[in-house]
């Protein structure tokens, strides 16, 4: 079952006197954030007053956030949006929500295990594969290796390169 709310991120410090956060982004894109109406943090709406990006970071303004020891009683809160706010993902893309505990096969039928996190490397993301005994497997995300993906059926096929499973 796919998730309807999607953390974005988690707020990691106030940033000046007036109410402002300090957003450390979950997402490929922080720029969503100009694109969003409103955020949610422990199920309540708060507006989007105005946002910007800060070297890594993007600092909010919520509204009804309006000093820093409001903004203070947010520190650690993570940031959830519905999943129809974020509009569609561009074709190959998947939430990684949507990817975790997917079992994982080769074209050949053999069943590697699920899918229980995903490393970001900067010029590909990585499948981290646990099977039933706990070992790991690392798949990286590129043509060559993952053949489909059917995120409905919780299953993904790769054709593994030559020394990456035993």
């Amino acid at each position: 079952m796919m998730e309807n709310l999607l953390e974005i991120g988690q707020i990691v410090n106030t940033h000046g006197l007036r109410g402002d956060v300090k957003v450390m982004p979950w997402c490929d894109d922080p720029a969503v954030f100009h694109e969003l109406a409103y955020v949610m943090i422990d199920g309540e709406e708060f507006d989007i007053e105005k946002s910007s990006l800060h070297k890594n970071a993007v600092l909010l303004k919520l509204k009804g956030v309006d000093h820093i020891n409001d903004a203070e009683k947010y520190r650690n809160k993570i940031l959830t949006v519905p999943r129809e706010e974020l509009g569609e993902l561009p074709d190959g893309t998947y939430y990684i929500c949507d990817l975790l505990e997917c079992s994982v096969e080769t074209t050949d039928g053999r069943a590697l295990g699920k899918i229980c996190d995903i490393i970001k490397t900067g010029s590909n993301d990585v499948y981290v594969v646990e099977d039933i005994g706990k070992k790991q497997v690392l798949i990286p995300v590129i043509d060559e290796v993952v053949k489909s993906v059917d995120i409905s059926a919780k299953h993904i096929v790769i054709e593994p390169l030559k020394g990456l499973i035993d």
